[in-house]
């Protein structure tokens, strides 16, 4: 299966190490991947800010560099869901573009539900030896169902002992353009998720979505907590942790 890794213009700037580690598990799954050296973000930033007209011309240029693959993995839910449940919004009516949109659409795939779903089922390259609690991100769960997949995958690693959190479906705070416009409200829902995560005596949270890593790594460090550490499951399964 010929597959395009959609990397998000998050982990290439932040934190590429996840995209290489989602390329390594896809490849372990069989799978040839090609990630376009073009690509560049979704349009989730414009669209979630009302900007229809740089998210449709972001929108346009990916649906073009990612038609021709058999299948569009995404490291990010947020991006997958931008790509499978909004892209039909930005071209509503529209037709020979609609019709591409739903096209790609319906072969996109967020990283965990592939690997769980789609792909070769086998082990994962990674090795980890300690307990971890699953954060079970906003948009992957509710915009896609991603939440029995990501712990599938995690129970095929012998070394994780998985320990769920209280409230592992709630959000963490971030909320993309939120978490700026509402600093303090997001602070207080980061700081819960933060004792959901200590009451769980982990040593680290896993979940699918680096805004989401990044929100709740930075207040816990904020919160002079330096013990846990804070992975994308793409990190953990291909041992880039």
């Amino acid at each position: 299966m010929r597959v395009g890794l959609f990397v998000t213009c998050l982990v290439d700037l932040v934190r590429p190490r996840i995209g290489f580690a989602a390329l390594e598990l896809l490849e372990a799954a069989g799978c040839e991947v090609i990630a376009p050296p073009g690509q560049t973000c979704c349009g989730q930033p414009g669209w979630n800010s009302g900007d229809r007209a740089s998210a449709r011309a972001l929108a346009e240029k990916l649906i073009a560099e990612f038609e021709a693959f058999d299948a569009l993995v995404v490291p990010s839910g947020s991006c997958a869901g931008m790509i499978k449940r909004h892209y039909a919004e930005l071209f509503a009516g529209e037709g020979a573009w609609l019709e591409r949109c739903e096209a790609l659409a319906a072969k996109t795939w967020e990283l965990a539900d592939f690997l769980s779903r789609a792909a070769k089922p086998g082990t994962v390259p990674g090795r980890f030896s300690g307990s971890v609690t699953y954060h079970d991100s906003c948009s992957g769960l509710r915009e896609l169902g991603v939440k029995a997949q990501p712990r599938e995958l995690l129970a095929r690693m012998p070394g994780v002992e998985l320990r769920e959190m209280k409230d592992c479906e709630t959000c963490c705070g971030f909320g993309g353009a939120f978490s700026v416009k509402f600093g303090e409200i997001s602070a207080a829902v980061a700081d819960a998720k933060c004792e959901r995560i200590l009451d769980s005596g982990a040593d680290a949270v896993v979940l699918g979505d680096l805004g989401c890593i990044l929100n709740i790594e930075g207040r816990l460090r904020r919160r002079g907590e330096e013990r846990i550490r804070v992975l994308h499951l793409a990190e953990l399964l291909a041992g880039k942790a």
